[in-house]
């Protein structure tokens, strides 16, 4: 049975058509002192009819759910505390991995690029893993427009495969990577979108690698414009960084082709 003070909290809510409410607000709305209003809050979140999303900020239903439970889209609870915060944000990582079917392996939890959070929060009961960088380091994104009318951020397969390769020892998805790249790169516009990424979010590491690999595989006109960027540093890493850094050097790139033969 869903007491009168949820329905009038969740009527009030959706009189001002909001989903994102705040501790205070709802205490001057319904006339209660902070104490009642903290007490309301717990109530709903344990009745599962709101999501804490941070100290003092929840996700309550747009309408009051059939049988007084609720359970938001996937990612809603993501998309509300992003947008809470004012944050860019994309998926990336495994989850991204597996969404575009470059594992089979399903994540236990989802890594998020941003620009405000960092470790591992819950969310509607799902895990997410808040991975901070600097603004500059989130974009090549596509959108997703999830049932609640809210937009959701994913990394491009192409940005993807960038992270892929930058973020290997964070992930373990080198050398793997390097064979995603290979099962991927026989469209035209991949290969183009590959490299604008890694030029705008790669390192020189991340782009000697990949504009080697694209090489290596017949693109060279394209991999040129990698090959620019990575002549500043003529420091050699390795290909494959899993692997000692034992093999031919390839003196264009500043690299060691250590791949077993």
């Amino acid at each position: 049975m869903i007491g009168s003070q949820v329905q009038r909290l969740l009527a009030w809510a959706q009189l001002k058509n909001r989903t994102r409410i705040s501790a205070g607000e709802v205490a001057r709305a319904l006339g209660l002192s902070p104490v009642q209003e903290r007490k309301l809050l717990s109530r709903l979140v344990r009745r599962g009819l709101a999501i804490r999303l941070q100290r003092g900020k929840y996700l309550v239903p747009a309408k009051l759910p059939p049988g007084g439970r609720w359970s938001p889209g996937e990612y809603a609870s993501l998309s509300a505390l992003m947008a809470s915060l004012g944050a860019q944000y994309q998926i990336g990582g495994p989850n991204a991995f597996q969404n575009y079917g470059l594992d089979t392996q399903v994540p236990n939890l989802t890594d998020v690029y941003n620009d405000r959070l960092s470790g591992r929060k819950t969310l509607g009961g799902l895990p997410f893993n808040f991975i901070k960088v600097a603004p500059k380091r989130l974009g090549g994104a596509v959108s997703q427009e999830l049932p609640d009318g809210t937009t959701l951020w994913r990394a491009s397969l192409a940005r993807t495969l960038v992270d892929a390769v930058y973020d290997w020892f964070r992930f373990n998805s080198l050398p793997r990577a390097f064979d995603w790249i290979r099962r991927k790169c026989g469209e035209p516009r991949l290969r183009s979108e590959l490299v604008t990424a890694a030029l705008a979010y790669g390192n020189i590491s991340t782009q000697k690698r990949i504009g080697y690999l694209l090489e290596s595989l017949g693109f060279g006109e394209l991999s040129r414009k990698l090959r620019r960027e990575v002549a500043r540093s003529p420091s050699l890493v390795a290909f494959d960084p899993t692997r000692p850094l034992r093999g031919k050097v390839i003196r264009r790139w500043g690299l060691v082709d250590n791949r077993p033969s």
